[in-house]
Protein backbone atom coordinates (compact mmCIF):
# COMPACT_ATOMS: atom_id res chain seq x y z
CA UNK A 1 0.00 0.00 0.00
CA UNK A 2 1.10 3.61 -0.54
CA UNK A 3 1.39 6.33 2.05
CA UNK A 4 -1.69 8.08 0.67
CA UNK A 5 -4.04 9.05 3.48
CA UNK A 6 -7.57 7.68 3.08
CA UNK A 7 -10.54 9.30 4.78
CA UNK A 8 -11.63 6.10 6.54
CA UNK A 9 -10.24 2.66 7.32
CA UNK A 10 -12.51 0.04 8.89
CA UNK A 11 -10.67 -2.73 10.73
CA UNK A 12 -12.73 -5.92 10.85
CA UNK A 13 -15.22 -7.46 8.43
CA UNK A 14 -18.11 -8.60 10.59
CA UNK A 15 -21.58 -7.28 9.72
CA UNK A 16 -21.21 -4.04 11.71
CA UNK A 17 -17.81 -3.25 10.18
CA UNK A 18 -19.03 -3.97 6.65
CA UNK A 19 -22.08 -1.72 7.13
CA UNK A 20 -19.85 1.06 8.54
CA UNK A 21 -17.59 0.86 5.47
CA UNK A 22 -20.57 0.95 3.10
CA UNK A 23 -22.23 3.93 4.78
CA UNK A 24 -18.96 5.89 4.92
CA UNK A 25 -18.44 5.23 1.22
CA UNK A 26 -21.98 6.39 0.42
CA UNK A 27 -21.14 9.74 2.01
CA UNK A 28 -18.26 10.22 -0.43
CA UNK A 29 -15.35 9.17 1.76
CA UNK A 30 -12.39 7.17 0.44
CA UNK A 31 -12.65 3.90 2.38
CA UNK A 32 -10.39 0.90 2.88
CA UNK A 33 -11.40 -2.29 4.65
CA UNK A 34 -8.66 -4.05 6.62
CA UNK A 35 -9.59 -7.70 7.20
CA UNK A 36 -9.15 -11.10 5.61
CA UNK A 37 -11.97 -12.05 3.26
CA UNK A 38 -13.13 -15.57 4.02
CA UNK A 39 -16.32 -17.53 3.26
CA UNK A 40 -18.72 -17.11 6.21
CA UNK A 41 -19.17 -20.38 8.11
CA UNK A 42 -21.18 -19.18 11.10
CA UNK A 43 -24.51 -21.03 11.09
CA UNK A 44 -26.12 -18.71 13.64
CA UNK A 45 -28.97 -16.40 12.74
CA UNK A 46 -29.35 -12.74 13.64
CA UNK A 47 -32.64 -11.04 14.52
CA UNK A 48 -32.64 -7.62 12.85
CA UNK A 49 -35.10 -5.44 14.74
CA UNK A 50 -36.77 -2.22 13.68
CA UNK A 51 -34.15 0.33 12.77
CA UNK A 52 -31.62 -2.36 11.83
CA UNK A 53 -33.69 -3.24 8.76
CA UNK A 54 -33.72 0.44 7.79
CA UNK A 55 -29.92 0.55 8.16
CA UNK A 56 -29.55 -2.50 5.92
CA UNK A 57 -31.85 -0.79 3.41
CA UNK A 58 -29.65 2.30 3.55
CA UNK A 59 -26.57 0.12 2.99
CA UNK A 60 -28.29 -1.28 -0.12
CA UNK A 61 -28.36 -4.95 0.90
CA UNK A 62 -31.92 -5.54 2.10
CA UNK A 63 -33.29 -6.60 -1.34
CA UNK A 64 -30.78 -9.48 -1.33
CA UNK A 65 -31.90 -10.56 2.15
CA UNK A 66 -35.68 -10.11 2.21
CA UNK A 67 -36.55 -13.53 0.79
CA UNK A 68 -33.97 -15.28 3.00
CA UNK A 69 -35.42 -13.93 6.25
CA UNK A 70 -38.35 -14.75 8.51
CA UNK A 71 -40.57 -11.99 9.93
CA UNK A 72 -40.87 -11.63 13.70
CA UNK A 73 -44.49 -10.56 14.14
CA UNK A 74 -44.91 -11.61 17.78
CA UNK A 75 -42.41 -11.70 20.65
CA UNK A 76 -43.54 -14.00 23.47
CA UNK A 77 -42.04 -14.26 26.95
CA UNK A 78 -42.87 -17.37 29.01
CA UNK A 79 -41.82 -17.82 32.62
CA UNK A 80 -40.39 -21.32 32.48
CA UNK A 81 -39.07 -21.33 36.04
CA UNK A 82 -40.38 -23.54 38.83
CA UNK A 83 -40.12 -20.79 41.41
CA UNK A 84 -42.71 -19.72 43.94
CA UNK A 85 -43.21 -16.32 42.28
CA UNK A 86 -43.63 -16.52 38.52
CA UNK A 87 -44.31 -13.90 35.89
CA UNK A 88 -47.34 -14.07 33.59
CA UNK A 89 -47.17 -14.93 29.90
CA UNK A 90 -46.54 -11.75 27.90
CA UNK A 91 -46.95 -11.37 24.15
CA UNK A 92 -45.90 -8.33 22.13
CA UNK A 93 -47.59 -8.01 18.74
CA UNK A 94 -46.09 -5.79 16.06
CA UNK A 95 -49.53 -4.64 14.88
CA UNK A 96 -50.05 -3.02 18.30
CA UNK A 97 -47.55 -0.33 17.29
CA UNK A 98 -48.58 -0.20 13.64
CA UNK A 99 -45.81 -2.40 12.25
CA UNK A 100 -46.00 -5.47 10.05
CA UNK A 101 -43.14 -7.07 12.01
CA UNK A 102 -40.72 -6.16 14.77
CA UNK A 103 -37.94 -7.29 12.51
CA UNK A 104 -36.58 -10.24 10.56
CA UNK A 105 -34.40 -13.21 11.45
CA UNK A 106 -31.59 -13.74 8.93
CA UNK A 107 -28.94 -16.48 8.68
CA UNK A 108 -25.58 -14.86 9.35
CA UNK A 109 -24.06 -16.53 6.30
CA UNK A 110 -26.51 -14.73 3.99
CA UNK A 111 -26.06 -11.39 5.77
CA UNK A 112 -22.27 -11.43 5.50
CA UNK A 113 -22.35 -12.65 1.88
CA UNK A 114 -24.71 -9.81 0.87
CA UNK A 115 -22.59 -7.21 2.66
CA UNK A 116 -19.36 -8.57 1.12
CA UNK A 117 -20.90 -8.34 -2.35
CA UNK A 118 -22.04 -4.77 -1.67
CA UNK A 119 -18.55 -3.78 -0.49
CA UNK A 120 -17.07 -5.12 -3.71
CA UNK A 121 -19.73 -3.39 -5.82
CA UNK A 122 -19.05 -0.09 -4.04
CA UNK A 123 -15.38 -0.25 -5.04
CA UNK A 124 -14.15 -0.21 -1.46
CA UNK A 125 -10.45 -1.09 -1.21
CA UNK A 126 -9.53 -4.22 0.72
CA UNK A 127 -6.37 -4.99 2.60
CA UNK A 128 -6.72 -8.73 3.17
CA UNK A 129 -4.87 -9.24 6.41
CA UNK A 130 -5.27 -8.97 10.17
CA UNK A 131 -4.20 -5.69 11.76
CA UNK A 132 -0.94 -6.39 13.56
CA UNK A 133 -0.42 -2.83 14.79
CA UNK A 134 -2.44 0.37 14.97
CA UNK A 135 -0.48 3.58 15.47
CA UNK A 136 -2.34 6.89 15.96
CA UNK A 137 -0.70 10.20 15.07
CA UNK A 138 -1.90 13.79 14.92
CA UNK A 139 -3.10 13.72 11.32
CA UNK A 140 -3.81 10.01 10.67
CA UNK A 141 -3.66 6.46 12.01
CA UNK A 142 -1.40 3.81 10.46
CA UNK A 143 -2.71 0.25 10.38
CA UNK A 144 -0.11 -2.39 9.56
CA UNK A 145 -0.79 -6.01 8.66
CA UNK A 146 1.57 -8.98 8.82
CA UNK A 147 1.81 -9.59 5.09
CA UNK A 148 -0.44 -7.14 3.21
CA UNK A 149 1.31 -3.87 3.91
CA UNK A 150 -0.10 -0.85 5.75
CA UNK A 151 -2.66 1.87 5.26
CA UNK A 152 -3.11 5.37 6.71
CA UNK A 153 -6.49 6.97 7.36
CA UNK A 154 -7.90 10.04 9.09
CA UNK A 155 -10.54 7.95 10.88
CA UNK A 156 -10.44 4.31 11.96
CA UNK A 157 -13.59 2.29 12.52
CA UNK A 158 -12.51 -0.27 15.11
CA UNK A 159 -14.77 -3.24 14.31
CA UNK A 160 -12.14 -5.81 15.27
CA UNK A 161 -14.00 -7.55 18.08
CA UNK A 162 -13.93 -7.75 21.84
CA UNK A 163 -10.11 -8.03 21.95
CA UNK A 164 -9.73 -5.01 19.70
CA UNK A 165 -6.16 -3.90 18.99
CA UNK A 166 -7.48 -0.63 17.60
CA UNK A 167 -9.30 0.05 20.88
CA UNK A 168 -6.10 -0.61 22.82
CA UNK A 169 -4.23 1.79 20.53
CA UNK A 170 -6.83 4.46 21.26
CA UNK A 171 -6.29 3.98 25.00
CA UNK A 172 -9.97 3.29 25.59
CA UNK A 173 -10.56 1.29 28.77
CA UNK A 174 -13.26 -1.36 29.10
CA UNK A 175 -15.26 -2.87 31.92
CA UNK A 176 -15.64 -6.65 31.60
CA UNK A 177 -17.60 -9.28 33.51
CA UNK A 178 -18.65 -12.88 33.09
CA UNK A 179 -21.79 -14.92 33.74
CA UNK A 180 -22.06 -18.50 35.04
CA UNK A 181 -23.71 -19.38 31.73
CA UNK A 182 -23.04 -20.66 28.23
CA UNK A 183 -25.26 -20.59 25.14
CA UNK A 184 -25.86 -23.68 23.02
CA UNK A 185 -26.92 -22.55 19.54
CA UNK A 186 -28.32 -24.81 16.82
CA UNK A 187 -30.79 -24.62 13.93
CA UNK A 188 -33.76 -26.97 13.84
CA UNK A 189 -36.72 -28.00 11.73
CA UNK A 190 -40.09 -28.82 13.29
CA UNK A 191 -43.49 -30.28 12.47
CA UNK A 192 -45.74 -27.40 13.56
CA UNK A 193 -45.62 -23.82 12.20
CA UNK A 194 -43.99 -21.14 14.32
CA UNK A 195 -46.51 -18.56 13.02
CA UNK A 196 -43.76 -15.89 12.97
CA UNK A 197 -43.62 -15.97 16.78
CA UNK A 198 -40.31 -15.72 18.62
CA UNK A 199 -40.69 -17.41 22.01
CA UNK A 200 -38.31 -16.82 24.92
CA UNK A 201 -38.72 -19.16 27.89
CA UNK A 202 -37.15 -17.61 30.97
CA UNK A 203 -35.59 -20.33 33.13
CA UNK A 204 -33.47 -20.40 36.27
CA UNK A 205 -30.31 -20.71 34.15
CA UNK A 206 -31.21 -18.15 31.47
CA UNK A 207 -33.44 -17.91 28.39
CA UNK A 208 -34.36 -20.76 26.07
CA UNK A 209 -35.32 -19.01 22.84
CA UNK A 210 -36.95 -20.22 19.64
CA UNK A 211 -36.47 -17.74 16.79
CA UNK A 212 -38.34 -18.28 13.48
CA UNK A 213 -36.55 -19.02 10.22
CA UNK A 214 -38.25 -19.40 6.82
CA UNK A 215 -40.59 -22.38 6.52
CA UNK A 216 -40.80 -25.00 9.25
CA UNK A 217 -37.41 -24.01 10.62
CA UNK A 218 -36.16 -22.10 13.65
CA UNK A 219 -33.00 -21.24 15.54
CA UNK A 220 -32.56 -22.37 19.15
CA UNK A 221 -30.52 -20.42 21.70
CA UNK A 222 -30.36 -22.42 24.94
CA UNK A 223 -28.66 -20.61 27.83
CA UNK A 224 -27.65 -22.90 30.72
CA UNK A 225 -24.70 -23.45 33.01
CA UNK A 226 -21.39 -24.27 31.27
CA UNK A 227 -21.41 -27.92 32.41
CA UNK A 228 -24.98 -28.40 31.20
CA UNK A 229 -24.18 -26.75 27.85
CA UNK A 230 -21.28 -29.17 27.44
CA UNK A 231 -23.52 -32.14 28.34
CA UNK A 232 -26.24 -31.10 25.91
CA UNK A 233 -23.74 -30.49 23.11
CA UNK A 234 -22.55 -34.11 23.35
CA UNK A 235 -26.00 -35.71 23.12
CA UNK A 236 -26.86 -37.47 19.89
CA UNK A 237 -29.28 -35.71 17.55
CA UNK A 238 -32.38 -37.60 18.68
CA UNK A 239 -31.65 -37.10 22.38
CA UNK A 240 -30.96 -33.37 21.97
CA UNK A 241 -34.09 -32.93 19.84
CA UNK A 242 -36.12 -34.64 22.58
CA UNK A 243 -34.55 -32.32 25.17
CA UNK A 244 -35.54 -29.30 23.08
CA UNK A 245 -39.10 -30.59 22.68
CA UNK A 246 -39.40 -30.81 26.46
CA UNK A 247 -37.91 -27.36 27.04
CA UNK A 248 -40.16 -25.85 24.36
CA UNK A 249 -43.27 -27.61 25.73
CA UNK A 250 -43.77 -29.02 22.23
CA UNK A 251 -45.21 -25.74 20.94
CA UNK A 252 -43.57 -26.34 17.56
CA UNK A 253 -44.13 -30.09 17.53
CA UNK A 254 -41.57 -32.72 16.61
CA UNK A 255 -38.03 -31.31 16.35
CA UNK A 256 -35.13 -32.38 14.14
CA UNK A 257 -31.64 -30.86 14.30
CA UNK A 258 -30.13 -29.11 11.28
CA UNK A 259 -26.47 -28.20 11.06
CA UNK A 260 -23.76 -27.92 13.68
CA UNK A 261 -24.03 -27.14 17.37
CA UNK A 262 -22.08 -24.20 18.74
CA UNK A 263 -21.38 -23.37 22.40
CA UNK A 264 -20.41 -19.87 23.57
CA UNK A 265 -19.49 -18.84 27.15
CA UNK A 266 -21.45 -15.74 28.14
CA UNK A 267 -19.80 -12.52 29.20
CA UNK A 268 -20.33 -8.79 29.06
CA UNK A 269 -18.08 -5.89 28.23
CA UNK A 270 -18.46 -2.21 27.53
CA UNK A 271 -16.01 0.56 26.81
CA UNK A 272 -16.05 3.60 29.08
CA UNK A 273 -15.80 5.91 26.05
CA UNK A 274 -16.31 5.09 22.39
CA UNK A 275 -13.88 7.27 20.46
CA UNK A 276 -10.40 8.76 20.89
CA UNK A 277 -7.19 9.40 18.92
CA UNK A 278 -8.95 9.18 15.52
CA UNK A 279 -10.44 5.77 16.40
CA UNK A 280 -14.16 5.05 16.87
CA UNK A 281 -15.39 1.75 18.35
CA UNK A 282 -17.98 -0.31 16.47
CA UNK A 283 -19.74 -3.52 17.47
CA UNK A 284 -18.05 -5.84 19.95
CA UNK A 285 -15.05 -3.53 20.24
CA UNK A 286 -17.50 -1.23 22.06
CA UNK A 287 -19.93 -3.64 23.74
CA UNK A 288 -20.52 -7.36 24.33
CA UNK A 289 -23.90 -8.77 25.35
CA UNK A 290 -25.41 -12.08 26.38
CA UNK A 291 -27.96 -13.27 23.78
CA UNK A 292 -31.04 -11.74 25.41
CA UNK A 293 -33.56 -9.58 23.60
CA UNK A 294 -31.56 -9.66 20.32
CA UNK A 295 -29.67 -6.49 21.25
CA UNK A 296 -26.02 -7.21 20.37
CA UNK A 297 -25.74 -6.91 16.58
CA UNK A 298 -28.65 -4.45 16.44
CA UNK A 299 -26.62 -2.15 18.66
CA UNK A 300 -23.58 -2.73 16.43
CA UNK A 301 -25.53 -1.66 13.34
CA UNK A 302 -26.57 1.52 15.12
CA UNK A 303 -22.85 2.10 15.83
CA UNK A 304 -22.26 1.73 12.09
CA UNK A 305 -25.04 4.18 11.27
CA UNK A 306 -23.66 6.73 13.74
CA UNK A 307 -20.19 6.22 12.24
CA UNK A 308 -21.57 6.95 8.77
CA UNK A 309 -23.35 10.04 10.06
CA UNK A 310 -20.11 11.39 11.57
CA UNK A 311 -18.32 10.88 8.25
CA UNK A 312 -21.16 12.71 6.49
CA UNK A 313 -21.11 15.63 8.92
CA UNK A 314 -17.30 16.02 9.14
CA UNK A 315 -16.15 15.44 5.58
CA UNK A 316 -13.13 17.75 5.84
CA UNK A 317 -11.63 15.61 8.62
CA UNK A 318 -13.79 12.70 9.84
CA UNK A 319 -11.24 11.87 12.54
CA UNK A 320 -11.12 15.34 14.09
CA UNK A 321 -11.73 15.93 17.78
CA UNK A 322 -15.16 17.37 16.99
CA UNK A 323 -16.09 14.28 14.95
CA UNK A 324 -14.99 11.90 17.71
CA UNK A 325 -16.90 13.88 20.33
CA UNK A 326 -20.01 13.71 18.15
CA UNK A 327 -19.67 9.93 17.79
CA UNK A 328 -19.20 9.40 21.52
CA UNK A 329 -22.26 11.55 22.31
CA UNK A 330 -24.33 9.70 19.74
CA UNK A 331 -23.53 6.26 21.17
CA UNK A 332 -23.06 6.59 24.93
CA UNK A 333 -26.75 6.73 25.95
CA UNK A 334 -27.89 3.92 23.67
CA UNK A 335 -25.03 1.58 24.60
CA UNK A 336 -25.10 2.14 28.34
CA UNK A 337 -28.89 1.90 28.64
CA UNK A 338 -28.96 -1.37 26.65
CA UNK A 339 -26.05 -2.80 28.63
CA UNK A 340 -27.75 -2.01 31.93
CA UNK A 341 -31.14 -3.39 30.86
CA UNK A 342 -29.84 -6.67 29.40
CA UNK A 343 -27.52 -7.27 32.36
CA UNK A 344 -30.29 -6.59 34.87
CA UNK A 345 -32.77 -8.87 33.08
CA UNK A 346 -30.26 -11.69 32.93
CA UNK A 347 -29.39 -11.37 36.59
CA UNK A 348 -33.06 -11.40 37.63
CA UNK A 349 -33.33 -14.83 36.02
CA UNK A 350 -30.35 -16.14 37.98
CA UNK A 351 -31.26 -14.80 41.42
CA UNK A 352 -33.10 -16.78 44.10
CA UNK A 353 -33.86 -13.58 46.04
CA UNK A 354 -37.65 -13.53 46.38
CA UNK A 355 -38.14 -9.72 46.35
CA UNK A 356 -36.30 -9.49 43.02
CA UNK A 357 -38.39 -12.32 41.60
CA UNK A 358 -41.52 -10.52 42.79
CA UNK A 359 -40.45 -7.23 41.18
CA UNK A 360 -39.77 -9.01 37.90
CA UNK A 361 -43.19 -10.67 37.96
CA UNK A 362 -44.97 -7.42 38.83
CA UNK A 363 -43.10 -5.60 36.08
CA UNK A 364 -44.10 -8.10 33.40
CA UNK A 365 -47.68 -8.12 34.68
CA UNK A 366 -47.83 -4.33 34.43
CA UNK A 367 -46.37 -4.38 30.92
CA UNK A 368 -49.02 -6.88 29.84
CA UNK A 369 -51.94 -5.01 31.44
CA UNK A 370 -51.08 -1.35 30.77
CA UNK A 371 -51.30 -0.70 27.00
CA UNK A 372 -49.40 2.61 27.01
CA UNK A 373 -46.53 1.02 28.96
CA UNK A 374 -46.53 -2.00 26.67
CA UNK A 375 -46.34 0.16 23.54
CA UNK A 376 -43.53 2.22 25.09
CA UNK A 377 -41.53 -0.94 25.82
CA UNK A 378 -42.03 -2.16 22.24
CA UNK A 379 -40.90 1.16 20.75
CA UNK A 380 -37.87 1.21 23.06
CA UNK A 381 -36.95 -2.35 22.06
CA UNK A 382 -36.81 -1.28 18.42
CA UNK A 383 -34.67 1.77 19.30
CA UNK A 384 -35.29 5.43 18.44
CA UNK A 385 -34.12 6.87 15.16
CA UNK A 386 -30.65 8.35 15.10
Amino acid sequence: MTEEIRDVAVVGAGPAGLVAALLARQHGASVVLVAPKAPPRDERTVAMLGQSVEILEQAGVWPALADKSAPLRTMRIVDGTRRLIRAPLVEFHAHEIGREAFGYNIPNVHLVAALDAAVDAAGIERVSGFAESVEPADDAVTVTTADAGSVRARLIGAADGRRSRARDAAGLAVRSWSYPQAALVVNISHSLPHDDVSTEFHTETGPFTIVPMPGLNSAIVCVVGPAEAERLSKLDDDALAAEFETRSRSIIGKIRLNGQRQVFPLSGQTARHFAARRIALIGEAAHVFPPIGAQGLNLGLRDAAAFGAVVRDHRADPGSAAALEAYDRARVGDILSRTTAVDALNRTLLTDFLPIQALRGIGLYAIDRVPILKRAIMHQGLAPRL
